[in-house]
Formats: C-alpha cells, structure tokens, sequence
C-alpha cells in the first residue's frame, strides 16, 4: 500500500508566523493535508480539500471563510488534478473518506461522482440538516448537491480497541488497515482516519481537525499559536470533547511513537515533512 501527501486547499490568512505558527511575518500559511491510497482494488482519498467547482467560482465558500483563510484557489491544487498528475485515471478513487464535511476537507467530493463517501451519520445529519445557526453557517450544502454516493458509518458500531481509542473499519475486505477514530468536538460527527502499514508494522492517523498545529499534541512543543488555538474554540461544536480528545490524541503521541504517526490537516511542517520524504 503506497500513501501520498496532498496539500489540496493551501490557505494564506493574515497574522503572520508569530500567530499562526507557519508562513512569514504578516500572512499565515496553513495546509489542507489529504492522503491518497494506493490499494490493491483502488484508489482512497482521505478528505479532498477545495474543489474545482469552488476554484471556478469561489463565491461557493461563502464570505465568511474566503475573509477568514483567503484560500489560494488554482486547479493544480485541487484533488483532480493531483491525482491526474500522479498518473492516475480520477474514475479509479473508489472511495473518500471524509474526517469531517467542512468545505475545506469536503469541497472536492463533486470531482469524483462515481466514488462512494465516507462519513460519520452524525456528521452527514449535522451537515444536511444542520440544529444550529452556527453549523448552518459553517456548511456549504453546494458542495454536495451533486448526489454523492453516501456510505454513512455510525459511532457507536466503533467497537475495535484502537491504542486506547474507539475504531471501526471503513472498507474490511478491500483496504483491512483503514479505520475510522471518533473524535468528535471541532463538528459532531469528526472522526480521524488511521492507515496502517503492515509491512512497517506502523500506523498513520490522519486526526483532521481534532488540532490544528502540532504544538497542541507535542508536549516538547513550549507555545501553541494563539490564533489557531481562539480559532479552535470558537469553530468547536462541543468545546469539552475536543480538549479531551486532543489530550488522548498528546498522550498517543507521547506514549506510542514508534507505532502512531499523528498528522493533522492544517499544519504545514507536518505536510512539508511528508512531502520531502
């Protein structure tokens, strides 16, 4: 099983290297970190980023979220076009694995009509039939309006004891080592996505937005970004599960390294790290 780093929906917001953690003295850089998985039966995409549809026409996303990360919008960024690059058919991603529906994890889903979507049912529930003005903000119903295949997974049926987490396998005959984490709080139905490598005897957990910087999780890390962690607590639907499950997510880290690898989806030393290697 081979694993590519995507960056699909690079994001320049203002507050500099100080605040954000990343980029240089006045603009922000964050990453959208996807993976692409080679299977045997064919490609997974883990979350999409931004899509070509919204590259097209970006009043899509929405005022609000164009101010807030003023996302640089190309066609070579997007999913599409990245897997294209690779040398692969877009018709060969059977399957996308969404950590969440935010449309910068969930925008490029319209790229890949025939592949089925990965979610957690409360997600999908909060997404399409959103309870709060907040998550009726934060949602962009344009980006599914194309009728995806839906594959709705429920958390309760995580019953598999994954280091200390709840787990549930997203595809147990075609990719065995892909797994569903419930980690909700960011959204309510926000999961992380763990691959697992057995020839390395390692896995990768892709913890979408359960942090945003890896200062959050790495208790050598002496000073998170400020802006990140208020913009943390102001997008989290259940403020208390979230700093439960980031201090699970440092205790994995800490304890199980030479077994877990932790990524998450906006950090970009993390993504740049990958991307070198």
């Amino acid at each position: 099983m081979t694993i590519h780093h995507l960056d699909c929906a690079t994001m320049c917001p203002l507050g500099g290297r100080l605040l954000l953690g990343s980029g240089g003295p006045l603009v922000g850089r964050l990453s959208a970190h996807c993976l692409l998985v080679e299977g045997a039966q064919g490609l997974v995409l883990v979350d999409t980023g931004f899509g070509t549809a919204d590259v097209a026409d970006p009043r899509r996303l929405g005022r609000a979220l164009l101010g807030a990360v003023r996302p640089r919008l190309q066609p070579a960024r997007t999913a599409l076009h990245q897997v294209r690059a690779l040398g692969h058919d877009p018709r060969d991603v059977r399957h996308i694995v969404l950590t969440h529906l935010d449309p910068d994890h969930a925008g490029g889903i319209g790229d890949f009509p025939h592949a089925e979507v990965h979610v957690l049912a409360d997600e999908l529930r909060a997404a399409t039939a959103p309870p709060t003005r907040g998550e009726r903000d934060r949602y962009r119903p344009v980006q599914w309006a194309h009728g995806p295949r839906w594959a709705e997974h429920r958390a309760d049926d995580a019953t598999e004891d994954w280091y200390g987490f709840r787990a549930l396998p997203v595809l147990p005959r075609e990719v065995p080592g892909l797994l569903l984490v419930p980690l909700a709080g960011h959204t309510r139905g926000h999961c992380g996505v763990a691959v697992g490598d057995a020839d390395a005897d390692r896995w990768l957990l892709h913890c979408g937005d359960a942090y945003f910087s890896r200062a959050d999780t790495d208790p050598a890390s002496p000073r998170r970004p400020p802006v990140l962690s208020a913009f943390q607590r102001m997008m989290a639907v259940d403020g208390r599960a979230r700093l439960q499950n980031r201090e699970r997510l440092r205790e994995l880290r800490h304890t199980r390294q030479d077994e877990v690898e932790l990524i998450c989806a906006h950090d970009t030393a993390d993504f740049d790290r990958f991307a070198r290697a």
